[in-house]
């Protein structure tokens, strides 16, 4: 018997907290149906997901544990480190959560111990064969942000915020050649290298990320001063990295009013600031706070599809997965963020399950000072709000990892300084060390997962960058020109991962899991039991995600 995905699931995003209805038009001109042979769920275990939230029953109490933290270690690969980590060196460091102990460990509650990410148990080799690579193409080459924000604009009731962009679906539009976006609303982008390894256009996505400061941090006498800006950003970086100085787009000191690089005097053209005991501008009355952001920080992220090109060359795709968005609404100094902790870890002693404050159209608190929202394709590709159940994945890395620098990832990766601002591009970056570390992060990061992804699957990495014998080919890794060529996937690849992604958006089974996975994984617990070893010691590692740039 023949089974259709169900199309029909253009539901009222009215019952499961959204803003648009069953009338959203498609922006796509052609559908795409996709036929297998069989339900992709165990019978008796095959209610949608979007069931779940219609009636709103929880499906996962333990969304906060990621896809990840599943993966079987078989007490030597360790993907654990890039996001559980312990610092008892850095006494100063705000993030007081300390769970390098959890390298290689399952410490999960006992609604934890089954793996709810079933998208990670289906073969989607079937519905793949059902798309075509030119429907596939015109599916990820076309825009869907910027109807999703003329909606928003458009709709009386939304109280969220307008995260918008103009062209930001076609980058090269968007933002100038420092970050600045074209628009006038101080979006700025910034090229970073990519967290290890779901971010990785190789395992399912591409991306970007822009940062906006408050409107006292971009102006001067209440009027918008780019030197102001350019100066307080450079500030924010320093901060979060811990740097003395810094190098910057040019700016005037002579404008800003204020001796940056500390020569004594006002120059008219600098390149280079010093370390501030505050910012400047009118922002001149707030302090620098150590490894952390100062309030009413927004971040920006979109995660899309691999774009290919005939050539096989691979970029940002137009459409959009995700639109993911972060701020910082309250400060909260380093003895705040240790309370903030505690009451986390007080939890979790007690076996209490994860709670989640859902703020309605605005999103989440995380608890940690930052509000997060995020905006998901529907069934035709249109982007919607998230529901409270799909949000509270945010929360599983934007909240309590040990290897977050306030809550954040991308930031604190962004190529150091002047080189650094603008938009992502990964062929102006290479493997650079980690902070301590000798030879390139990735290549490091091979060596100690022992695969080219956290669940070890991904063939193509495998073939490319490791010998027959499973250690990975240093040379050749090493020999890579930058890491465009060492983290991008073959035009093969990319369209496979994007229509597999695109069964997933058919489905809309995202509280079932969100990776693009091609086949059933194999290295990955479906239950976790005492017969998992935990991860040798020698396995186990220190680590900052910051990067030696120089």
């Amino acid at each position: 018997m023949k089974y259709f995905i169900p199309l029909f699931l253009l539901v009222n995003f009215a019952l499961i907290g959204g803003c648009f209805d069953s009338a959203t038009k498609s922006l796509v001109s052609e559908d795409i149906e996709l036929l297998v042979e069989s339900p992709p769920y165990k019978v008796g275990d095959d209610i949608p997901a979007l069931a779940y939230m219609q009636h709103d029953e929880e499906y996962n109490p333990e969304s906060v544990i990621p896809p990840q933290c599943y993966t079987k270690t078989e007490g030597t690969n360790n993907p654990c480190y890039a996001c559980h980590q312990t610092d008892k060196k850095n006494k100063n460091r705000p993030n007081a959560m300390n769970d390098g102990h959890l390298q290689g460990v399952y410490e999960f509650s006992d609604l934890g111990l089954k793996n709810h990410w079933k998208n990670l148990f289906i073969d989607r080799t079937a519905l793949i064969e059902q798309i075509s690579d030119d429907q596939i193409s015109s599916w990820v080459n076309q825009d869907n942000y910027s109807h999703f924000i003329k909606k928003l604009k458009a709709n009386p009731d939304w109280q969220g915020e307008v995260a918008e962009v103009k062209n930001l679906a076609y980058p090269a539009q968007a933002f100038d050649a420092q970050g600045f976006a074209k628009d006038g609303s101080h979006w700025v982008a910034f090229n970073y290298k990519p967290f290890p390894s779901t971010f990785w256009p190789t395992n399912g996505s591409t991306g970007d990320v822009m940062i906006r400061l408050g409107d006292n941090f971009r102006q001067l006498e209440g009027q918008y001063n780019q030197d102001v800006y350019i100066a307080n950003l450079s500030l924010v970086e320093m901060a979060v990295k811990d740097l003395d100085k810094i190098t910057t787009p040019d700016i005037s000191e002579q404008k800003i009013g204020q001796d940056l690089d500390g020569d004594g005097k006002l120059s008219a053209v600098i390149s280079q600031i010093t370390k501030q005991a505050n910012y400047v501008g009118d922002a001149k009355n707030t302090q620098l706070s150590y490894q952390l952001y100062p309030q009413d920080t927004e971040f920006l992220h979109t995660v899309r599809y691999i774009g290919v090109d005939e050539n096989g060359e691979i970029y940002n795709a137009p459409r959009m997965k995700e639109v993911r968005y972060m701020k910082k609404h309250a400060f909260k100094s380093k003895q705040l963020l240790a309370s903030s902790y505690y009451s986390e870890a007080k939890e979790k002693h007690f076996e209490n399950l994860p709670q989640t404050r859902y703020l309605g159209d605005e999103g989440i608190n995380n608890m940690f000072g930052w509000t997060i929202n995020g905006y998901i394709e529907d069934s035709e590709g249109d982007l919607r709000p998230q529901h409270k159940q799909e949000l509270a994945f945010c929360n599983g890395c934007h909240k309590t990892v040990g290897s977050t620098y306030d809550q954040s990832f991308s930031f604190p990766r962004k190529v150091e300084g002047r080189e650094g601002w603008g938009y992502i591009d990964l062929r102006a970056m290479q493997d650079v060390p980690n902070k301590g570390e000798q030879q390139g992060e990735f290549l490091t990061y091979f060596e100690r997962v022992g695969g080219g992804d956290e669940f070890r699957q991904n063939q193509e990495m495998l073939m490319r960058w490791f010998n027959q014998d499973g250690t990975v080919n240093k040379q050749k890794v090493r020999s890579a020109k930058n890491l465009y060529e060492l983290i991008t996937p073959s035009k093969a690849r990319a369209q496979q991962l994007n229509k597999a992604y695109l069964t997933i958006v058919k489905e809309q089974s995202y509280l079932f899991g969100r990776d693009a996975t091609l086949i059933k994984a194999k290295n990955v617990l479906e239950v976790v039991d005492e017969s998992q070893a935990p991860l040798q010691e020698e396995k186990r590692y220190v680590w900052d995600m910051q990067l030696e740039w120089n």
